[in-house]
This record gives structure tokens, sequence and C-alpha cells, in this order.
């Protein structure tokens, strides 16, 4: 257990950070061909860079990527595993990032919250009822204008905060850490220039939701995007021979399966998600991410596009079709299962820190899915952060200490148990 001292410790010091990183817009652009994709995030990075210097941690190093990576020596008389710990600085593209202003609500009622700076906003327990959880506490919410970035600058601040524990309180054991904070994990580039060498033996990526949740399982994930080539005419003499790439586009949306979709699944649904549609009379496109835990399913989502596609070119005489798809990242689940000693330990730091587990598979994806296939087994934990991607994300203020407190823990169970080294991967 840890003494007050040290829980007052990361409760201010996680608050102090994560009310500053979040005032930073770290937005990752989707559209850019560049990495990082945008130039605000070295802002952040150069932070953590000078922050992570100052409290003495080794080979310290912002790359021309924007990685920033440091490595904090073993505790003195700790042989252990060489650990990973992992947050990415991004903030979605698909809510605004600038002027971030975080508000505390102080003493939560178990009512609905509602924002200074957009009066038709609120957050209630109807639309997150996980709020009930935190009655009595302090939750933070952004003003009503942005998102938050609970997502992820909530694991930077834990991270951080952890890090500083370790030098201010000798006592706290650990074994060698690997730090890395990664740019555009928001569009599916988080691992993309990640230097395989700064890493240790396993990871984990502060990146999740809900207090107590520990995810070693993710979607498999690929992207379709289908480009219409139609023909263009007056519409006065249009009959017969216009081929309207346009509304030929909105005619397939439709017909993708309205119950597979995020608006319709939960738990273990896989879905197709429309994350844009563009065009005009000569040409169109549209782009859908397949997302499944299952790869097989997704496959067969692709092939349900290919057979659609040729039924629109026998409909549309002159039109033409093309169809793009990759495969961004699979299901970590493969991976993990051969190490399950790394996501027990997740478990017993986060009972260690007083909090009932949650297990539950990622409705998404993280770095750590990459990671872990490139031979790093990487789980994900909780940053207890919810609704994000949106103006009414939030977070209670408990659990940016709770997410400190779960990473001293693990830490110190890694440094404390030998006779587990063999069941992780050498690197």
């Amino acid at each position: 257990m840890l003494n007050n001292e040290i829980k007052m410790f990361l409760l201010n010091g996680a608050r102090e950070r994560f009310l500053r990183y979040v005032r930073i817009d770290t937005r990752s652009d989707h559209e850019s061909k560049t990495h990082p994709s945008s130039d605000n995030q070295k802002e952040l990075a150069k932070q953590l860079r000078d922050e992570l210097t100052e409290m003495g941690l080794s080979d310290v190093e912002l790359d021309s990527y924007c990685y920033v990576y440091a490595t904090l020596p073993a505790s003195p008389g700790v042989n252990s595993i060489r650990m990973t710990l992992c947050s990415h600085m991004d903030t979605s593209p698909v809510e605004p990032g600038a002027n971030v202003e975080p508000v505390i609500h102080k003493n939560y009622d178990g009512g609905a919250l509602r924002f200074k700076d957009h009066e038709g906003l609120v957050l209630s327990p109807d639309e997150s009822p996980e709020l009930l959880n935190h009655v009595g506490q302090n939750i933070i919410t952004a003003s009503g204008n942005t998102l938050l970035g609970a997502d992820d600058k909530a694991g930077i601040a834990g991270i951080m905060t952890a890090l500083d524990a370790f030098k201010n309180f000798k006592e706290l054991r650990h074994p060698e850490l690997r730090i890395v904070f990664t740019p555009d994990e928001e569009i599916g580039e988080g691992t993309e220039k990640i230097n395989p060498k700064k890493l240790g033996q396993v990871g984990y990526t502060i990146d999740g939701g809900e207090m107590g949740e520990i995810e070693d399982e993710c979607f498999s994930a690929c992207k379709a995007t289908v480009h219409f080539t139609g023909r263009n005419v007056h519409p006065g003499v249009a009959k017969n021979r216009m081929v309207n790439a346009g509304s030929i586009a909105a005619r397939f949306v439709a017909l993708i399966p309205e119950y597979e979709t995020p608006e319709h699944t939960e738990n273990r649904e896989g879905f197709y998600h429309l994350m844009e549609i563009i065009g005009n009379e000569n040409s169109a496109s549209v782009e859908i991410l397949l997302r499944d835990f299952d790869m097989k399913i997704n496959l067969n989502r692709i092939e349900y596009i290919k057979q659609l596609l040729k039924v629109f070119e026998i409909k549309y005489p002159g039109l033409k079709t093309e169809l793009n798809s990759v495969d961004q990242y699979n299901n970590m689940k493969e991976i993990m299962n051969k190490y399950p000693v790394v996501t027990q330990k997740a478990f017993m730091a986060i009972e260690a820190a007083g909090i009932e587990p949650i297990s539950r598979p990622i409705r998404g994806g993280t770095d750590g899915a990459r990671l872990s296939f490139l031979g790093f087994p990487t789980p994900n934990i909780f940053t207890g952060g919810l609704m994000f991607h949106s103006k009414t994300e939030w977070i209670p203020e408990i659990a940016l200490q709770k997410s400190a407190e779960v990473i001293i823990h693990l830490c110190r169970l890694w440094a404390e148990n030998k006779d587990e080294w063999d069941s992780v991967p050498e690197k």
C-alpha cells in the first residue's frame, strides 16, 4: 500500500500536469502526408522532453518524427525486465482542440453537468451512467467549445507523475523503464516511425477509458476507400446520358447495413463506419472503416462491398468503380495469449490500487496493438476518461491519481518477481 504522503503527491502532481497539458492543441491531421501530421504536436513533445530531462532520466530524445523517448534505470538491486510505458500526445481531429479550458466541477451531486461556453450542451448520467460512480468527487470537463483531451493527456500525466514519484520516493522500486510518447495515434500512425530499439521487453499503453479497465484484446481494422467515376452532362439533356457519381455514391452508402454501424453495435459486435463521402457528378469517393474482433468478418465485409460495386456497374452503364482496402491493425489477443503474465500483472496492480479490475475488449485500437505484433506484448490500462472525442469528454479527478498509483504498483510487481522473466520475450 502507498502511504498518504505519496498518494497526495500523485494526486496533486497528476492534476497539475493534466490541466497544463490539455491546454496545448495537439490535434493530428488525417489529411496530412507528413509525420508528425501536425506541427502543433511538437509543442507538447518539447515540453515533455524538457521535463524528462529535468527529472534526470537518461537517453532523453525528441526525434525528427516527434517521438519522445527516455530511460529510467532500474532501482538499485533490481535486475528485472525492461518495461515500456507509452501514451500518445495527439488528440482527435474531429472536434476542436485549440484553447481548451478545463473546468473542475467540485463535489459532483449526481445530476446534469452544464458547460459555461455552450448553453445547450449537457452531460448527464442518462448518456454517461458512469458519472454516478463518482458522486461527491470532482469531475473535470472542458468548457463546452472543445474536447477535453483526456485521450490521452491523462495517460501522459499518469506516467510523468509516476516518474516524478520514483525520483522523490526512493523506497518505490521499479525495473528499467523505457518511456515513449507517440504522435498521430488518433489517425492510426502512432507506431509508424517508432524505434523498436528504444523499447523494453514488455509494455503497457496508458490509454484506456473507465477507471479499472485492463484490455488485452482489440478490433482488427481495415479501411476501404471506394472511388466512383461518372459522366456529367447538362441536366437539361441528361436523360440516359448522365452518370452522376455523387448521387450513386450516396446510394451505395445507403446500402451499408444500418444494423452494422457504430450507432447500433456494442460489446463484441463489429461495424462499418462511414468516415467521409465527397464528390460531384464526375467523381466521388467514400471512405469506410471496417472493425471486428475477427478479421475474417472484416474480409466478408470487403467481399460485400465488392459484390455491391459489381451490381452498381451493371445498374449504371458507364459507371466505373475502384476499391482500395488496407489493413490497419490486428487484434492483439493473438499475441497476448502467449504472454498471460503481462496482463496478470496489470490486474494485480489495479487491485493493489484499491480498484476493481474491469476486463473488456477495446472497441477500437491502441499503439499497443501494433507494438504487440512487433514483438512487445503491450496491453492497455485505464486513464479514467470517458466520452472521448466529444465536447462532453470528462474524467474524475481521482482517476488521475489512481492511474499513477497503478503504474507504481505495476513497476513494483515486475521488480519483485524474478521467476517470471522467462515468460516474456527476449529483446
